[in-house]
């Protein structure tokens, strides 16, 4: 009965219900949609990362991490390879020779991170051979062949087919050197990546470098989503307790912070959108208490008891709130749906966001269960709004209420 009649109270007067009902909603479809919007845009950057520069885990000789020296690779790699391709989560595995050192062509040079892999096996593992834009993924060049970054290009003037000379120090720690041709260019999201990473064939560094047989510096793993890798991670670490096992997180902790701190960020966001329209709901619900206070007075006067007066402001308050919470959650689903497959284009910015890593093209993105706790957030609100008004309609003498004209 109680519901029935707050719920009929509300609509008593249309104009200022459908007002404050629109404010809550378009509060809240603002909040979500911003909530998508940066959700989709870290967890973009994270799949970036993971399908181009880092990948899900890494394996590494215990000291390579803290001295990068050319010595500090793992051995019997081959056996440990095939231990992990047999592994049901596993989509790709890669072993890379890693060279921290200097890339020079005919106008200048650059410190560059040398990546030695099988072409063949790092295209299971990053996306590097899905980016280029000018020439082919190892193709082309027969002898020597690079494949750098657009970013790189830019910095040494050269362009496919041009020469650049890697020095390096081999492993009798001798400065050596080769002479290697552009095959392609690939360009990232990311243009500090591009600016400082080169891939060359494995078996071309080791030939400079006079690396033993059967070693590499790291094992990059790439498996079916991000959550599992965290699952494989642990049993590649019982598997191999000699080597270090480091999953994508531990790799770039910045990118766990990152994950976390934007969870945080979308409930404050919602928090402070909520606190704001609470003050307008609390306006509102006083208004509603003094106009009816010659109302309310003659319900006391019959008998009816101060808690359910007390309850029916209550249910109004959160009816109202709840009404605009839900027709806000559908609106900010909607929109948000509609622009996790429609990109937001924001490559009017693209240079300063290229440089941090983000892509341009933003899809949104926002998990279900945030809906829920929303929701409950705003039934929250709409308690909390309640109180004051309902307190006030308790405080009101029914003898004084009634001679209100």
């Amino acid at each position: 009965m109680i519901w029935s009649i707050s719920w009929k109270n509300i609509w008593r007067s249309k104009i200022r219900s459908i007002v404050v009902i629109t404010a809550i909603a378009l509060g809240l479809t603002a909040g979500i949609f911003s909530s998508a919007f940066f959700t989709g845009m870290v967890n973009q950057r994270i799949n970036q990362a993971i399908s181009n520069e880092i990948s899900h885990i890494q394996i590494h000789n215990p000291d390579f991490k803290e001295t990068t020296e050319l010595s500090s690779y793992i051995t019997g790699v081959n056996q440990i390879y095939d231990k992990i391709k047999t592994n049901p989560d596993v989509l790709g595995v890669s072993k890379r020779i890693i060279i921290y050192s200097m890339t020079a062509s005919a106008e200048t040079a650059s410190g560059v991170k040398i990546t030695g892999i099988d072409p063949a096996d790092e295209s299971m593992v990053t996306g590097i051979s899905s980016k280029m834009i000018d020439g082919k993924y190892f193709e082309g060049v027969k002898r020597n062949p690079v494949v750098i970054g657009k970013k790189l290009a830019d910095k040494l003037k050269i362009k496919v087919r041009s020469k650049i000379v890697i020095t390096l120090q081999d492993m009798d720690k001798n400065i050596t050197g080769g002479a290697f041709r552009v095959a392609g260019i690939y360009e990232t999201a990311n243009t500090g990546f591009d600016e400082n990473n080169i891939y060359v064939r494995d078996t071309d560094l080791e030939r400079l470098t006079n690396l033993p047989d059967d070693v590499c510096h790291e094992i990059a793993i790439l498996v079916n989503d991000n959550e599992i890798s965290m699952v494989v991670d642990e049993e590649m670490k019982k598997q191999f307790p000699d080597l270090e096992v480091l999953n994508w997180k531990e790799i770039s902790p910045e990118m766990s912070y990152m994950t976390e701190m934007m969870d945080l960020y979308n409930y404050i966001f919602i928090i402070i959108i909520l606190f704001a329209l609470l003050f307008g709901i609390i306006n509102t619900m006083l208004m509603v208490v003094l106009e009816r206070r010659k109302e309310l007075g003659m319900l006391l006067a019959i008998g009816m008891s101060k808690g359910r007066v007390f309850s029916m402001i209550m249910l109004e308050t959160v009816l109202l709130s709840l009404t605009g919470g839900v027709v806000g959650i559908l609106m900010g689903w909607t929109v948000s749906a509609y622009f996790g497959t429609t990109p937001i284009n924001l490559s009017m910015w693209a240079e300063g966001y290229s440089q941090l890593g983000y892509d341009t093209m933003v899809y949104t993105s926002i998990e279900p269960a945030q809906f829920a706790v929303i929701a409950v957030m705003v039934i929250f609100t709409g308690i909390i709004a309640a109180l004051y008004p309902a307190y006030k309609a308790l405080k009101y003498d029914p003898a004084e209420a009634l001679r209100i004209e």
